[in-house]
């Protein structure tokens, strides 16, 4: 499908930088990109967002309303076995469905060709997942940038060329859960046997002949410049390993903090919030494509009833969400915490509810964004990742920053119990006086003025542009 002639002229009509934005179908990069797009429009550059059509309306909503520079751009998903047609997102899917989505990826590659020559961009920002467009857009003159939407930490540790020395032997969990050769000296010296076993879906064969790992290697290695979701402050260690593993330009984006979503808290939770004293309530959510087994919902509900709090839970389900939570709930769960205790699936305002002044915790999978929001509203972390950079973010966060604590787990299956939940909870909401609860909330009221400083949030930004402008008008 080709980017609508009027727009397109318009767009081309005003001067400045122009950039394509192409994530990979799944809203866990989308959003990030989505967000990128807005900070970069409020320094001129302009975007053209490529998804797929059904994800069109979604991104409108994410657009922040001063945002004139960022048109979408529709795609059309090439047909795939065994991939249901008008599915796509990865939220609309199982895992298992999914990874055709690289499939119909890399049947779109005359598409963007034929997109690209229109658009004639300065830069394509692209994913993992597309690791054939730097040589595409290079044929016509076209740079690109590798946006990766996770933490330098994640990199660093996971895809990194020194992460494997034999490409055709591949990796083992024992290697995995090791770091890479030279990685720093930091407060993270490895990872645990259950997460190490996530890591390997990363050298799963994804339908395509070729492994997670190597479609992000290749692509880190013949874009131009890699951009990473981060800054020196938070992961300098990090930053400097991923800059001597690849002969290339490094550049930062920032944290890339969110701005406040408008509009009013919901009446119903104002009101059931209003009744809890300052910084009492429990606000736990693992986000909309992060689903809990049976049994790590049994463990955490019975977790958040022995801490005695008041607790908000919102927890998300593939399918029926309705019926697929009172099937998960301990029996007479909602009964013993009435009056106290909400279980709630679906979306709700999440920004608006962490901003109640009554909420003083969050409980969530590690997911950077959710790291940030915590941090931002005084919210006592407590982490639980589940797969992939989540345990990452959750290790930078504990370990390196001291910024929250982690629900400890067993480590040959990562299995956790309702008393592992409510000593985290514990000893960031009650054991607050304690000299690491002490060092804790010094370390989160920094990271708050830090991310709440729009100067140096926006330094970011206008560095991250004039190192762009820089690049285009080079000849590399």
């Amino acid at each position: 499908m080709r980017a609508d002639t009027e727009s397109k002229q318009r767009m081309a009509s005003k001067p400045g930088l122009h950039v394509v934005m192409f994530p990979f179908f799944a809203f866990g990069h989308i959003s990030p990109f989505v967000q990128l797009s807005n900070k970069l429009s409020s320094h001129g550059v302009r975007v053209s967002f490529f998804s797929a059509a059904g994800n069109v309306d979604r991104i409108l909503s994410m657009l922040d309303a001063t945002n004139l520079t960022t048109q979408i751009v529709p795609l059309s998903i090439p047909a795939v076995d065994g991939l249901p047609q008008g599915l796509e997102s990865t939220a609309d899917m199982p895992q298992s469905t999914s990874a055709l989505l690289l499939v119909a990826l890399d049947l779109m590659k005359p598409q963007i060709d034929t997109l690209l020559l229109e658009l004639n961009p300065d830069f394509v920002f692209f994913d993992f997942a597309q690791q054939w467009l730097p040589a595409m857009a290079a044929e016509q003159g076209i740079k690109t940038i590798f946006y990766s939407v996770f933490t330098a930490i994640s990199t660093a540790f996971l895809t990194v060329p020194s992460r494997v020395v034999d490409w055709k032997k591949g990796v083992t969990v024992e290697e995995l859960k090791a770091p890479p050769s030279g990685f720093p000296k930091t407060a993270i010296t490895g990872v645990r046997t259950f997460e190490a076993q996530d890591f390997m879906f990363l050298f799963n064969n994804f339908h395509t002949g070729t492994t997670g790992f190597h479609r992000v290697i290749r692509a880190l290695q013949s874009c131009t410049a890699i951009l990473v979701k981060a800054c020196t402050e938070m992961e300098a260690p990090y930053i400097d390993y991923v800059k001597s593993q690849f002969d290339k330009p490094i550049l930062l984006a920032g944290p890339v903090v969110p701005e406040p979503r408008p509009g009013e808290l919901e009446e119903r939770w104002a009101k059931w919030l209003d009744q809890f004293p300052s910084r009492s309530v429990i606000y736990c959510s693992f986000g909309s494509e992060t689903f809990l087994t049976d049994d790590q919902i049994k463990e955490l509900t019975l977790g958040l009833e022995l801490t005695g709090l008041p607790f908000f839970l919102v927890l998300n389900f593939p399918a029926d969400s309705s019926k697929a939570l009172k099937m998960a709930l301990p029996e007479g769960f909602l009964e013993r915490v009435n009056g106290k205790g909400i279980a709630h699936t679906g979306w709700v305002q999440q920004q608006q509810i962490l901003a109640h002044s009554s909420v003083g915790c969050y409980l969530c999978h590690a997911g950077f964004s959710s790291v940030i929001e915590a941090l931002v509203n005084d919210c006592q972390l407590v982490m639980l990742p589940q797969k992939g950079d989540q345990y990452m973010n959750s290790k930078l966060v504990s370990l390196d920053l001291k910024a929250g604590v982690e629900i400890n787990r067993r480590d040959e299956d990562g299995h956790f119990g309702r008393h592992d939940v409510y000593k985290a909870v514990q000893s960031v909401m009650v054991d607050v006086d304690s000299e690491p609860g002490k060092l804790m909330t010094a370390n989160q009221k920094k990271w708050k003025e830090f991310l709440l400083n729009n100067n140096i949030q926006n330094q970011f930004t206008a560095d991250l542009v004039r190192e762009m402008k820089a690049m285009a008008s080079e000849n590399i």
